[in-house]
């Protein structure tokens, strides 16, 4: 048995399962075993038959490979078995629902994906010249319009590509002003204990020292703590609302005006704007910088797809230090300003090669057209009832971390309902995949002992959302009764089992090596 893979082994291990038996295959049913693609063998074939290349002059100066690329020879019907099996072995938003919290998995509507393949959106190149792509930047535009009306900003940068890099350009922006201000001595920034992880790694990598603001007793910022900490030494606060708890801050506007009035600015996490989408602008609460993942509220493909796009919408103070390119309209038709010259000379810079990700401006734009004003208010609507049914149909068997009042768009239970049970948060999440069901964000927020957060999305019907609840009622039930079997060597009926995740991510192995055949005796 192949032991590549850290803290598993490569294929599943003969046990006894509910059948009372294990297969002597490996397979279990319709789900055949699978090597790795480097066991399968075949390496002088391929599927293509292809003359031998010409040798030719090199210009790599002694670079060149000098033995085999490595890569398996597979047949066509190899090669696409194998993938229709590893596929099988994977749980998707297509399989049933991916109850991430603070992540958003929800489905991508197939029209997106077939206007994202529309000729003159999918074949065109960032290079060509601007007068022979005026439909796609015209479509930047329109993107760029409907977001700036979302949120009541009046300036947005489309090149960012994830949440992340949204916040770099989005602090970027604010040291800029700073500086710009002469205020470059402003050098902290201040963010909630419960803030994303790339809150704080955002502010330490440009530059900036992180203070925490303490959290009270019902998951909302401390607004004493924070006017405490606030000063002509602080930046800029981060703060996430709806925040990671899943709870609207509903002291918003007086965290911008104490914000605003210590001379810093207000950075948004927008990551959970899926929640208030159509129903709250960002702007009118005195938010002075927000990015929007895509993925999250206008259903673009989320990670694994290729690039993502992570737009930062900035307030009248920030919108002169907004990165290049960004669109401009005149009579001449649609361009892009890329040069730090005229309205653009406080630019801060770029934030990528490039323009952004075009297959997610038409993703995006095509949703917010599909949907409308009033559907994507609906959105928001209906993500924060389904976690709110959901957390009303769990709370009389698991403990709500915040039971008072209802949540927004996700639930947040704690451990406190496992007590001498000999259960812990993860045995409950890996038996969840016995039941068919990706398991829920674990640990996260770290304010929250043994946090299981449930986000169900707007894209769930009432009947799916009933399927995954009942299931986990009996996984609750089943713990409560004692049956620490069942959760302790979960998931039992994976195609593998529980790995050693520490020592997987302490010590990964990313290179697959050959392994070397036993010796035979006579040698």
């Amino acid at each position: 048995m192949s032991m590549n893979n850290v803290g598993r082994p490569t294929r599943p291990e003969a046990s006894n399962d509910d059948a009372g038996f294990a297969s002597l295959s490996g397979g279990r049913g319709l789900l055949q075993d699978e090597p790795l693609i480097f066991e399968l063998g075949g390496w002088t074939k391929t599927g293509v038959d292809l003359p031998d290349a010409v040798p030719a002059d090199s210009a790599l100066a002694g670079l060149t490979r000098d033995e085999p690329i490595g890569l398996p020879g597979l047949s066509e019907p190899e090669a696409v078995r194998h993938y229709v099996r590893l596929s099988q072995k994977n749980h998707a938003i297509d399989l049933a629902l991916y109850p991430l919290g603070s992540c958003t998995m929800k489905h991508n509507p197939r029209l997106n994906e077939k206007m994202a393949r529309l000729p003159g959106l999918s074949d065109i190149h960032p290079l060509q010249p601007q007068s022979t792509v005026q439909g796609a930047i015209e479509l930047m535009d329109r993107l760029a319009h409907w977001l700036k009306t979302l949120t009541g900003m009046p300036a947005v940068a489309l090149s960012p590509k994830a949440g992340a890099h949204g916040e770099l350009c989005g602090l970027l922006a604010i040291r800029a002003a700073h500086e710009a201000a002469g205020n470059g001595h402003r050098k902290t920034v201040l963010a909630p204990t419960s803030a994303h992880g790339t809150n704080p790694a955002t502010a330490a990598f440009c530059g900036y020292t992180v203070v925490e603001i303490a959290q009270t007793d019902d998951g909302r910022v401390d607004l004493a703590d924070l006017e405490s900490k606030l000063g002509d030494h602080v930046a800029a606060i981060m703060v996430t609302n709806p925040n990671t708890c899943g709870l609207f801050e509903r002291d918003v506007v007086e965290i911008a005006r104490l914000t605003h009035a210590a001379g810093a600015y207000f950075y948004c996490d927008g990551a959970n704007f899926n929640a208030i989408v159509g129903r709250v602008r960002p702007g009118d609460l005195g938010v002075d910088a927000m990015h929007i993942n895509l993925h999250k509220t206008f259903s673009t493909p989320h990670g694994g797809g290729g690039p993502g796009a992570g737009p930062v919408v900035l307030s009248e103070a920030l919108a002169p230090f907004a990165p290049t390119p960004w669109v401009v309209h005149d009579d001449s038709g649609y361009r892009l300003v890329e040069e730090a010259v005229g309205p653009a000379a406080q630019a801060f810079g770029r934030m990528s090669a490039f323009h952004g990700q075009m297959g997610m401006y038409v993703r995006a734009y095509a949703y917010m057209l599909s949907h409308g004003a009033d559907g994507l208010r609906q959105v928001a609507e209906d993500a924060v009832l389904n976690a709110n049914y959901v957390k009303a149909r769990l709370s009389d068997l698991m403990s709500p971390a915040f039971p008072e009042g209802p949540c927004m768009h996700e639930a947040l239970f704690d451990d406190a309902w496992l007590e001498d049970t000999g259960v812990t948060t993860l045995d409950f999440a890996k038996a969840m995949i016995d039941e068919g069901f990706h398991p829920m964000t674990m640990y996260f927020p770290l304010v929250v002992h043994g946090a299981m957060l449930i986000e169900p999305t707007e894209t769930e019907s009432k009947a799916e959302l009933d399927r995954f609840i009942d299931a986990l009622r009996l996984l609750a039930e089943a713990a409560k009764a004692g049956e620490t079997g069942r959760f302790k060597n979960a998931p039992h009926l994976a195609p593998l089992k529980r790995l050693d995740e520490t020592l997987a991510a302490r010590k990964p192995k990313l290179k697959w090596k050959p392994v070397a055949p036993a010796p035979l005796a006579a040698e």
